[in-house]
């Protein structure tokens, strides 16, 4: 998109959409709705349509956040709604179909369809959302019914078996009563069978939270070649565990395009060496190569939040093995950081003693100064001088 664009263009109405239609923002569910039309295609527009060659070499290409700063016009926020409940229920899992010649897009909070519009426009993504908040799900379903219900001309229905849910849930589950779960009963016929709830459904719409969604069993990998992309507008204050959520699906996620909050998109693309530089950093530069794409400001949300945000892309490196153990390797990165001001030789002896009086030469650095390479080498350092078990 050239910068002559009119960045402020307003979201266009969908068909027979009343144009003082709308969702309340809510501020449990952290959402600042986009209203920016340039910055939405813009982000659609980052998102990946075919195959991702694996990078080349182990390295990790960072863009600095320098690289393009500011957007004129550009606002912050979260389109949609993704839950902070503690219940143990997880949401529903549709088993789903792939579609031929096309990649799979999962939107994480589809708010009121600011991306979702231009994701739908795309002919080579098959677009997912999951969305937690009742009143968006209500609104997407009356203004995009061919996504969110299936109907109005939609494609093929896909075959959706739900699971994840103990027998003695299911009348719960059918009222959608079951915190996470959504409103299970307007997706399709359930079945009170013995261990599962099995339906069809006509929709690409997954009512629930996409912090308790089961992404493998929904996208399972011997189905979907390519993984499934995540884009969207995520919420400041679980955008972190969102990408926690995507390291943990890390083979089954080649991308993600999204919107954070400019200091944690920082933090994220940030190289070795930077104050912002931490943990996050580490964890995500050791599988994904990380793009700043641009800087947002505040002015086109509704509401507009306190600060500005960014647009970053992961894309997933070629590496395939760390060469250390990975749960020691996190455990080390957390450590290393969990006094940050310190030297390593004082934050890894709080967590792991002082390895019988060895010093590594990295001990006399802080843990903001080592690339990733470097904490690897760290890893097996402390691997060889742990307990045997």
């Amino acid at each position: 998109m050239s910068r002559g664009t009119d960045l402020r263009e307003k979201r266009r109405p969908a068909s027979g959409e009343k144009r003082d239609a709308g969702v309340r923002a809510k501020k449990s569910l952290g959402q600042h709705f986009l209203t920016d039309l340039g910055v939405a295609r813009r982000i659609v527009e980052a998102v990946s349509g075919s195959r991702i060659a694996s990078g080349s070499g182990g390295g990790v290409a960072v863009v600095s956040h320098g690289v393009s700063e500011t957007v004129a016009g550009e606002g912050a926020g979260s389109s949609g709604g993704l839950g902070y409940g503690s219940g143990e229920a997880k949401v529903a899992v549709p088993e789903i179909a792939p579609r031929s010649g096309k990649v799979a897009v999962l939107e994480i909070g589809g708010g009121m369809g600011v991306l979702t519009q231009f994701l739908l426009e795309r002919d080579d993504i098959t677009l997912w959302g999951i969305e937690i908040d009742r009143e968006s799900i209500a609104y997407m379903r009356e203004h995009f019914p061919g996504f969110a219900t299936g109907s109005a001309g939609a494609p093929e229905p896909d075959s959706v078996a739900v699971a994840g849910f103990a027998t003695d849930q299911v009348s719960e589950l059918a009222t959608g009563s079951v915190q996470g779960a959504g409103d299970i009963s307007a997706c399709g016929d359930v079945s009170t069978t013995t261990g599962a709830i099995g339906m069809t459904g006509t929709g690409r719409l997954i009512e629930g939270d996409f912090l308790k969604f089961d992404l493998r069993g929904a996208f399972p990998r011997e189905k979907f070649s390519d993984g499934v992309r995540i884009v969207g507008n995520f919420p400041y204050n679980i955008s972190s565990q969102i990408f926690f959520k995507v390291l943990e699906n890390r083979d089954l996620v080649p991308e993600v395009v999204g919107m954070v909050q400019r200091e944690v998109a920082q933090r994220i693309a940030e190289p070795p060496g930077s104050r912002t530089y931490g943990i996050l950093s580490v964890l995500l530069q050791a599988w994904y190569d990380i793009e700043y794409l641009f800087t947002v400001s505040e002015g086109v949300f509704s509401p507009p939040p306190k600060v500005k945000s960014a647009v970053i892309r992961l894309r997933r490196n070629s590496t395939t093995n760390l060469g250390c153990d990975e749960a020691l390797f996190v455990k080390v990165v957390k450590a290393s950081f969990g006094q940050r001001r310190k030297m390593l030789r004082n934050s890894l002896g709080a967590v792991f003693g002082d390895f019988g009086g060895a010093e590594h030469p990295l001990f006399t650095d802080r843990a903001e100064k080592l690339s990733v390479a470097q904490f690897v080498e760290l890893t097996n350092w402390v691997a060889e001088r742990m307990p045997k078990s």
